[in-house]
């Protein structure tokens, strides 16, 4: 007996569909939007944004039809030009450069972000060298290691970058980490840096932030259940990229999505659980679309698992305030 179902059978059958929540923007992400597009409202198109205000395509494309203008470099901004910093954060010599052209400029750094960048600043002020645990060429980690002097900050990325460094009991040390890192790996990672140095010392208070945290948990609290689990979010960003790695370490198959458009509809095959979460600077409109793409190729069932409610809300740049 033949136990596999006929294609038009298969695609009949229904799924169950497992969206995480929290999920999507979080609030330095609404924050860094509703920056830039008051700047527009305040000073008129176009408003110059160093970098992607977040890594979404989406997102960035709405923002450049109202009149949002992306660069790389201050260079790129006319004299007299407003211009907005990415929620990113950016090195200390970028918003000095811009005063001293004259520009009016605004902040959208995550204020989780601006948190590690005080702490940085604390910590070379108090004669430590910072071990910094990170994604090499990562924008926030360009913005953080540029808040010190050159060379008071080292780069750790893996286990085996701790076992390479070569500082002596003796070094006052501190660690910080990159807000949207994999929890489980940064703890490996933290729990390296202890052993080597014991001395180290660390913040007060957990550096992953709230969102990114968050989001991991919801990831974990579905995967279980599913053979494969969807995540909306670009391919550089760092927390979406994480959130598939959660998955796959927990043996469910995942794939990162931008587009409900790229779902390629054999990857539901002999799927009867799919979970569904996005990056912290995905929109809810994208997670909409993919759920309406899933009933297009086969019969819904949805489920919203909640792991935590959300209530954190960022003040706006004084510029911007009224």
């Amino acid at each position: 007996m033949n136990d596999s179902l006929p294609d038009a059978a298969a695609q009949a059958a229904p799924i169950r569909l497992l969206i995480a929540a929290p999920r999507g923007f979080c609030a330095g992400v609404d924050r860094a939007i509703e920056i830039v597009e008051r700047a527009i409202n305040r000073y008129s198109a176009p408003v110059y944004v160093r970098h992607e205000i977040v890594h979404n395509r989406f997102v960035v494309d709405g923002l450049k039809a109202k009149g949002a203008v992306f660069i790389e470099e201050l260079d790129q901004v006319p004299d007299g030009a407003p211009v907005v910093f990415s929620a990113h954060g950016v090195p200390k010599a970028v918003p000095q450069v811009a005063t001293e052209r004259g520009l009016d400029w605004l902040d959208a750094t995550c204020p989780l972000v601006s948190k590690v960048h005080r702490q940085a600043e604390r910590q070379v002020e108090a004669g430590r060298h910072i071990l910094f645990i990170g994604h090499k060429g990562h924008p926030e980690v360009i913005g953080t290691m540029g808040q010190v002097p050159e060379g008071a900050i080292t780069l750790v990325e893996t286990v085996e970058d701790v076992a390479a460094l070569n500082f002596t009991d003796a070094t006052p040390l501190a660690f910080l980490t990159q807000t949207t890192l994999s929890v489980d790996d940064t703890a490996e990672i933290v729990a390296a840096l202890r052993r080597r140095y014991p001395h180290m010392v660390g913040p007060k208070a957990e550096d992953i932030c709230y969102a990114t945290s968050n989001r991991q948990e919801a990831v974990k609290a579905i995967a279980g259940e599913c053979e494969l689990l969807l995540v909306i979010g670009a391919p550089n960003s760092s927390n979406s990229l994480r959130l598939v790695e959660v998955a796959e370490r927990l043996g469910t198959r995942s794939r990162l999505i931008q587009r409900a458009n790229e779902i390629d509809p054999s990857w539901l095959d002999g799927v009867t659980t799919l979970g569904l979460t996005a990056g912290a600077s995905a929109p809810e409109v994208l997670v909409r679309e993919v759920v309406q793409r899933i009933s297009e190729l086969r019969t819904v069932s949805e489920e919203t698992v909640t792991t935590a409610e959300e209530k954190m809300v960022f003040k706006l740049p004084r510029q911007l305030a009224d």
